[in-house]
C-alpha cells in the first residue's frame, strides 16, 4: 500500500484490536493519543513513514504491548516516562528520528525487553542506572547520539546480549570487567567516546565475539594478550587511543581476522611476525606508532590483504621486504615516514592491483618499480629519500649522471691509473682459470635451470613458461581424455589435472575456434581480461592460460567440492550444508560481487551468476567463477549488450532494455541466495504475483532436508532471505547495491518480526533492509 495523510484518531475505538501495522507508507502528522485506548494491542508498527510530533505518553497504557516499532520517521521530543509502564515489551525500536533528552529513569521496569534500538537520534541526556536491570537484552543500538554516562556504572551484566553499539556518544569512565560475562556477545562497539583506563582482559572470554571497536577513545596500557583467544573475531579496531608497549604475539592466533587497525597509538617494539598467521586479513593499519626494526617477511603471507597495508609514521628501518611483492590483491601501500634504506624491491612490479603508494620520507635509493601504480604516482609519494629515480615528476631519470663532468673526469683518471697495472698482471691468470672453468660453469648453469624449472609455479599468470604449462597439462589429462572431465559448460569442458609437482588445478578447455563463430574467442578474452583485473578471496583464482592452435584453455585453482548447484541437487551434499554454512556461502558471493562492482579500477558485471558458477572449496567457502560473459562497465556510457546469462537467473529488464548494469547481478544474486536457502531454484517464488501467495509460511519454503534453524542462526537466516527478496524486485532501482548487501549481511540485523514458525513471505518482503 501507499497510505497518506494522518492516522485517524478513531482507530482508538477498536478496543479488541491486537495488531496495528501501518509501516512503510507516507503517513504524516502525529501519533494520536487515542491509540492508548487499545488495551489489547500486542504489536504497534508505524515505522518508515513521515510521522512528526512527540511520542504520546498515553501509549504507556498499552500494558500488553510486546512490539513497538517507530523507527525511520521524524518524531521529536523526549521518550516519555510512561514507556516504563510497558512491562511486557520485548522490542522497542526508535531509530532514525529526532528524539532528544534522556533515556527515562523508568526504563529499568522493562525487565522483559530484549531489543532496544534508538540509533541516529539526538538523545543528549543520561543513561539511567536502572538500565542495568534489563538483563534480558539481546541487542542494544544507541550509536550516533549525545548520551552521557559513566560506562562502568550505566551497564550491568547481560547474559543474552549479542550486539552492543553505543559508539559516537559522550560516554566516559572505564570499561568494566563485567563485559567478560556477556558470553553471547558477537559485536561490541564503543568507538568515538571519552572512555579511559585499560582494556579489560576479561573481554578475552567472549568466544563468540566477531567485532570489537574501541577506537577514538582515551584508552591506555597494553593490548591484553587475552584478545588472542577471540578466534571468531574478524574486525578489531583499537586505533586513536593511547595504548602502549608491544603488540602481543597472541594476536597472530586470530585466524578469522579480516581487519586490524592499531594506528594512532603509542605502540612500540617490532611488528610481531605472528601477524603473518592472520591469513584472512584484508586490511592492516599500524601507522602513527613507534614500531621499530624491519618489516617481518611473514607479512608477505597475507595474500588476501586488499584494502590497505599502512605502516607509515613509525621508526621502521632496514630494507623493505621483497615478500610484500606476494600481496597481489593489495590496493594501497603506505610505508612513508620511516627509516627504510636500500631500494624498492623489484618484486613490487607484480602488485598489479595497487592504486596508491607512498614511500616518502625514508632513505631509499635506486629505480622505482616499473608498474602502473608507481609510474602514475605523484612526485610527493617519493620525496625526501636518498636517491630514488624514475620517470615520475620530481625524480631524476635513472640514466642521468649524479656527478658533474669535471668530477667524473678526475674520477676516471684515478681509476685508470690504479686499474691498468692490475689488469696487466691478472690477464694471464684469467685466461688459464677461465678456460678451465667454462666446462664446470656450463654444467652448473644447466643444473640450476632444471632446479628452477621444477620449483617454479608453472601457472603464475604474470611469469610462466608456456611450454612447460602446456606440456604438463596435456600430459596430466592424457590429451584431455573425458575421464578427467569434471564439468561441461556452454563454452567448453572443465578437467581436473594432477601435476607432477603435486599441485591440483582445474583446466577449462574451450571449444575450438572455428566456423567463423567468434563467441568462444570472445569468451576466452573476456575471462582473461576480467580475472587479471580481479584479486579477491571469493573469486576463483586464474593461474594462467594457453592459446594454442590445437588447444585453448584456462588454468584455475581447483575447488574440491565442485559447484553449488551440484551439491544442492544431491541430498547427501545438501544435508552437509547446514544453515550456518549456507549463510556464509551467501556472504562470500555478496562480497565477491561487491568487490567487482565497487572496488575494481573499472566496475565489472558478471552477467551469468548462477549456482553452477559458484564453486566451493574443501572448507565450503564460496568462489564465483566463469567470467566468459563478464562486462566492464564504462562510465558515462549506455552499456548496451546482447542477452547473456543462464535462464532463470537473468534480470527481467534485460529482456527488453538490453542495458547491462550492476543491478542485473543483484537480481541474479537474489535468485542464487534464495536457491541456497530453499535448496532448489526459487522459480515458483519469483513468479508469485498474487497477494495470497505472499501469505506462504517461510518455514515451508526453506530447504526441508534440514531441520529448522536454531536460535543461534535463525535471525541471520531471516535477514538473508529478506535481503534476497529485496534483490529480486522487478524494478531495478528499488534493489539494493551489492556493497550495501555485503555490508549488511556481514553485520547481520534482527528481523524483529516475531516467532520463526509464524513468519510469512509477506512479512519478509515488507521488512526494511
Amino acid at each position: 500500500m501507499n497510505l497518506t495523510g494522518p492516522i485517524p484518531p478513531t482507530l482508538g475505538n477498536l478496543r479488541n484490536l491486537t495488531h496495528l501495522y501501518l509501516f512503510s507508507n507516507q503517513i504524516s502528522g502525529s501519533i494520536p493519543a487515542q491509540l492508548g485506548n487499545l488495551k489489547n494491542l500486542d504489536g504497534l508498527a508505524l515505522y518508515n513513514n513521515i510521522l512528526t510530533g512527540q511520542i504520546p505518553p498515553a501509549l504507556g497504557n498499552l500494558r500488553n504491548l510486546t512490539l513497538l516499532y517507530l523507527y525511520s520517521n521524524q518524531i521529536s521530543g523526549s521518550i516519555p516516562l510512561e514507556v516504563g509502564n510497558l512491562m511486557n515489551l520485548n522490542i522497542l525500536d526508535l531509530a532514525d528520528n529526532l528524539l532528544t533528552g534522556s533515556i527515562p529513569s523508568t526504563f529499568g521496569n522493562l525487565t522483559k525487553l530484549e531489543r532496544f534500538i534508538a540509533l541516529n537520534n539526538h538523545l543528549n541526556g543520561k543513561i539511567p542506572k536502572s538500565f542495568r536491570n534489563c538483563s534480558r537484552l539481546t541487542r542494544v543500538r544507541l550509536e550516533g547520539n549525545h548520551l552521557i554516562a559513566n560506562v562502568s556504572k550505566a551497564f550491568g551484566v547481560y547474559p543474552h546480549l549479542d550486539f552492543m553499539d553505543v559508539s559516537n556518544n559522550r560516554l566516559f569512565g572505564e570499561l568494566s570487567p563485567n563485559w567478560g560475562e556477556c558470553r553471547n556477545l558477537m559485536m561490541l562497539q564503543f568507538y568515538g567516546n571519552m572512555i579511559t583506563g585499560r582494556i579489560p582482559r576479561e573481554i578475552g572470554r567472549l568466544a563468540r565475539l566477531q567485532v570489537l571497536g574501541l577506537s577514538s577513545n582515551r584508552l591506555v596500557g597494553e593490548i591484553p594478550k587475552e584478545l588472542g583467544r577471540l578466534t571468531s573475531l574478524f574486525n578489531l579496531n583499537l586505533s586513536d587511543n593511547q595504548l602502549s608497549n608491544r603488540v602481543p604475539q597472541e594476536i597472530g592466533r586470530l585466524s578469522n581476522l579480516e581487519s586490524l587497525d592499531l594506528s594512532m597509538n603509542n605502540l612500540a617494539g617490532p611488528i610481531p611476525p605472528q601477524l603473518g598467521n592472520c591469513f584472512k586479513l584484508r586490511y592492516l593499519k599500524l601507522s602513527e606508532n613507534y614500531f621499530n626494526g624491519s618489516i617481518p617477511f611473514q607479512i608477505g603471507n597475507l595474500i588476501h590483504l586488499q584494502g590497505a597495508l599502512d605502516l607509515s609514521h613509525n621508526s621502521l628501518n632496514g630494507e623493505i621486504s621483497s615478500q610484500i611483492g606476494n600481496l597481489h590483491m593489495l590496493e594501497m601501500l603506505n610505508l612513508s615516514h620511516n627509516m627504510f634504506s636500500g631500494s624498492i624491491p623489484k618484486s613490487f612490479e607484480g602488485l598489479l592491483s595497487l592504486q596508491s603508494v607512498d614511500f616518502s620520507y625514508n632513505d631509499l635509493e635506486g629505480p622505482i618499480p616499473n608498474s602502473k601504480a608507481f609510474q602514475k604516482a605523484l612526485g610527493k609519494a617519493f620525496i625526501k629519500n636518498k636517491g630514488l629515480c624514475g620517470e615520475v615528476q620530481g625524480l631524476r631519470p635513472c640514466n642521468a649522471p649524479s656527478t658533474s663532468h669535471g668530477d667524473a673526469r678526475k674520477g676516471h683518471q684515478v681509476v685508470i691509473f690504479i686499474v691498468l697495472p692490475l689488469l696487466a698482471a691478472l690477464f694471464l691468470l684469467y685466461i688459464v682459470v677461465g678456460v678451465s672453468s667454462i666446462y664446470y660453469q656450463r654444467r652448473r648453469n644447466k643444473e640450476k635451470e632444471v632446479l628452477e624449472r621444477s620449483n617454479r609455479n608453472p601457472f603464475s599468470i604474470w611469469n610462466y613458461d608456456g611450454i612447460d604449462a602446456f606440456e604438463q597439462i596435456v600430459e596430466a589429462t592424457e590429451s584431455f581424455d573425458d575421464k578427467y572431465c569434471i564439468g561441461i559448460g556452454g563454452y567448453g569442458k572443465v578437467y581436473k589435472a594432477n601435476l607432477p609437482s603435486g599441485q591440483v588445478v582445474a583446466v577449462k578447455k574451450l571449444h575450438p575456434f572455428e566456423g567463423g563463430d567468434q563467441s568462444n574467442q570472445r569468451s576466452f578474452r573476456n575471462e582473461i581480461r576480467a580475472l587479471t583485473e580481479i584479486r579477491h578471496r571469493n573469486i576463483v583464482k586464474l593461474y594462467g592460460f594457453c592459446s594454442h592452435a590445437q588447444f585453448s584453455f584456462l588454468v584455475y585453482e581447483y575447488m574440491e567440492r565442485g559447484s553449488l548447484a551440484s551439491i544442492l541437487s544431491n541430498d547427501r551434499g545438501a544435508t552437509e550444508l547446514d544453515w550456518t554454512l549456507r549463510v556464509n556461502i551467501i556472504k562470500g558471493v555478496a562480497h565477491a560481487l561487491s568487490y567487482m562492482h565497487r572496488d575494481c579500477t573499472q566496475p565489472i558485471v558478471h552477467r551469468d551468476l548462477s549456482s553452477k558458477n559458484v564453486l566451493l572449496n574443501s572448507e565450503f567457502e564460496a568462489c564465483v567463477s566463469d567470467f566468459g560473459t563478464a562486462r566492464l562497465l564504462i562510465p558515462d556510457s549506455s552499456n548496451w549488450t546482447t542477452l547473456a546469462g543462464t535462464y532463470g537467473y537473468i534480470a527481467p529488464e534485460l529482456a527488453f532494455t538490453m542495458r547491462v548494469t550492476e543491478k542485473c547481478d543483484v537480481y541474479s544474486f537474489g535468485v542464487v541466495a534464495l536457491e541456497v536457502m530453499m535448496g532448489r531454484h526459487p522459480g515458483e517464488l519469483i513468479s508469485l504475483s498474487s497477494p495470497s501467495g505472499h501469505d506462504t509460511l517461510l518455514k515451508d519454503l526453506l530447504d526441508q532436508r534440514l531441520s529448522d534453524p536454531t536460535t543461534e542462526i535463525v535471525q541471520e537466516v531471516l535477514f538473508v532471505v529478506s535481503m534476497a527478496l529485496s534483490c529480486i524486485r522487478p524494478d531495478p532501482n528499488s534493489r539494493p547495491t551489492m556493497h550495501y548487501v555485503a555490508q549488511e549481511i556481514s553485520i547481520g540485523r534482527p528481523s524483529s518480526l516475531g516467532p520463526f514458525h509464524g513468519l510469512t513471505l509477506r512479512q519478509l518482503m515488507d521488512l526494511k533492509v
